[in-house]
């Protein structure tokens, strides 16, 4: 019987642009596009600065952009700046299963497929490739008992994108796909232990993830063997090795017909998608009943027990990371300012007294319903106490931007719109934008890059 290292690596081989559905080549460049907006926007942050230094300084084949950077280097190590990018403000698309598939696969297609001289075809059938990989392996491993064991998924599943998509456009045959993914996960890597202190290495594992799965393309491509059940081998396998929960059964559950990345989400919100829904909560009622912050008593969240361990902890001001992933300081700016976007994020903001007041009273409890949607709905349940004694709740299951409520394509390039104002010309702007709509007729990706240099 076929295993699911072997099922993947066969899917990533055989799969071609002329065998995707309209639908989902649409999704694919909403999704390109967003990652692009969010590259360029962290571009400037200071942990895309010193990973961007380290790249540059080490130099080498000048054969993939560095996006706004006037430098080419090898496609891995540009992989890793691109990574970082991507997510550098945790604005980036996500998956339920817990990852964030556009971080990692979007430098890898952009980087092998400038080292290839790719086409726009040929990127959007490897970023299929890529985010139905990554996509597959998370929900197989059992995302919640993965994530509760302290790994975080875009780092540990990430490899296994970044070499689908690689190996993809690489046109590797079934034997070394399986090899590459083997190669993949023998280097999958990602800890939780940043949320202790707001560290910078959640914004590393999707960089390292993307380059890691880059260069186990490249050694299969050579004949270097990797192991062939990297996911399923009883002694030493992904799934046992991360998981309590693995179901293999979902890597084979309509594979080549069902694509479980179309159910990838766009964010609306700069901030853990586990709370996006508490933003929306609070937000309508708000909308609904017009009360001010001052009105408000205490707020209480029922929610699942992996955001509660999560997003749950007593919020300090350490750092943007730590704001981005509190639900009691997201939850406050949110009622606050009416947003969470860029600005509610800044290093001046997170300190923020009238924030921080209005945060102490928010609290969390687990909520059985809420934790048995969880993962797969980002569910929230939000109760606010007036002064007056009144009670007002609001139940949310899928959050603005789900798949669920999804972004059109004008909608995605309004965001990139706001990411890159400022920093890039509108009138380029404009252009990438149309470049991403267009993107299956472009012949060689060089003429799309360029707009990146």
């Amino acid at each position: 019987m076929e295993g699911p290292t072997r099922a993947l690596a066969r899917f990533c081989s055989n799969l071609r642009f002329e065998d995707l559905e309209p639908n989902l080549i649409e999704s694919f460049k909403k999704y390109l596009l967003d990652g692009i907006g969010c590259g360029i926007f962290g571009n400037k942050q200071p942990w895309v600065r010193i990973v961007n230094r380290m790249i540059k300084e080490e130099r080498g084949r000048r054969e993939s952009t560095l996006w706004l950077e006037q430098f080419k280097g090898p496609a891995p190590q540009v992989a890793l700046g691109l990574g970082v990018m991507i997510h550098s403000f945790d604005f980036d698309d996500y998956h339920n299963a817990k990852i964030h598939p556009g971080a990692v696969v979007i430098p890898a297609v952009i980087s092998m497929g400038e080292r290839l001289n790719a086409s726009g075809r040929k990127i959007i059938q490897a970023m299929v490739a890529g985010y139905e990989t990554m996509v597959r392996a998370a929900l197989a491993t059992g995302p919640n008992s993965s994530r509760l064991r302290g790994w975080h998924l875009t780092g540990t599943t990430g490899t296994f994108g970044s070499a689908a998509a690689s190996g993809n456009l690489l046109g590797l045959d079934e034997e070394k796909m399986t090899s590459a993914l083997g190669l993949a996960g023998t280097q999958s890597a990602g800890l939780w232990a940043f949320n202790v202190d707001g560290a910078m290495s959640k914004r590393f594992h999707p960089g390292r993830s993307s380059q890691s799965g880059i260069m186990a393309s490249l050694l299969a491509s050579k004949g270097f063997k990797g192991p062939s059940q990297i996911l399923e081998a009883e002694d030493g396998g992904f799934f046992k090795a991360t998981s309590d929960e693995a179901n293999p059964s979902l890597v084979f559950e309509g594979l080549g017909e069902k694509f479980f990345s179309l159910e990838t989400n766009i964010k609306p919100y700069a901030c853990c998608a586990n709370i996006h829904s508490s933003i929306d909560g609070i937000l309508s009622l708000k909308k609904t009943y017009g009360f001010t912050p001052s009105e408000v008593e205490k707020i209480r969240v029922g929610t699942a027990h992996g955001v509660i361990l999560q997003c749950g902890f007593p919020y300090q001001p350490k750092s943007v990371l730590q704001a981005q992933m509190s639900l009691r300081y997201c939850i406050a700016v949110s009622l606050l300012e009416g947003k969470a976007l860029i600005e509610q994020f800044s290093e001046k903001k997170i300190s923020d007294p009238e924030i921080l007041h209005l945060a102490e009273r928010i609290e969390f409890h687990l909520d059985p319903e809420i934790d048995r949607l969880y993962p797969e709905r980002f569910a929230n349940k939000v109760e606010v106490t007036l002064n007056n004694g009144k009670r007002l709740e609001i139940k949310v299951e899928s959050p603005l931007g789900s798949f669920e409520k999804p972004m059109t394509f004008e909608e995605v390039a309004q965001k990139f719109r706001s990411l890159t104002q400022g920093i890039i010309p509108e009138e380029k702007t404009e252009v990438i934008i149309e470049s991403v709509k267009r993107i299956d007729q472009i012949k060689v990706i060089h003429e799309f890059t360029q707009l990146l240099t």
